[in-house]
């Protein structure tokens, strides 16, 4: 994302999502691209506690590609300077939270750094999960300077 705003990397998993469906196996679920779209829209500039809600209830939570990659997005899209805020409402949405919130902070981190993000919350992430989150990033930017 290099430095991409949130609606930007929005921007990109949609035209992403719309590629993608043209691949793989057919199942018969919901548009990826589309639910982005609309569940960005749903709660753009809201208030923390109607979003949860809105997520929630409207977006869905499960395991589901369909319903975890929008909340994600639309967790972003209701905190896009806040990514520490849109994964601690990720966390508190229900349901899958624990993938919504790597969605989230994926994204986020992405998008702002790892500055972002509190250093005793990343550390506790990495230990707990006995993740090498400074590594991966490490590795990522690597590639990402080598490709064309």
């Amino acid at each position: 994302m290099a430095g991409a705003t949130v609606p930007e990397a929005t921007g990109a998993a949609v035209t992403a999502a719309r590629h993608a469906a043209g691949h793989g196996r057919w199942v018969a679920a919901a548009d990826v691209a589309a639910r982005i779209t609309w569940a960005t829209g749903l709660t753009a500039g809201r208030p923390a506690d109607e979003v949860l809600d809105l997520v929630y209830t409207l977006v869905g939570t499960s395991l589901a590609t369909q319903e975890s990659v929008p909340a994600a997005f639309a967790l972003l899209a209701a905190a896009p300077d806040d990514p520490w805020l849109a994964c601690r409402m990720a966390a508190s949405a229900g349901g899958d939270t624990d993938s919504i919130a790597a969605i989230t902070g994926a994204i986020g981190g992405a998008c702002h750094g790892a500055a972002a993000f509190p250093e005793r919350a990343r550390a506790t992430v990495s230990a707990v999960n006995g993740l090498r989150l400074d590594e991966v990033a490490a590795g990522l930017l690597a590639v990402r300077a080598s490709s064309p």
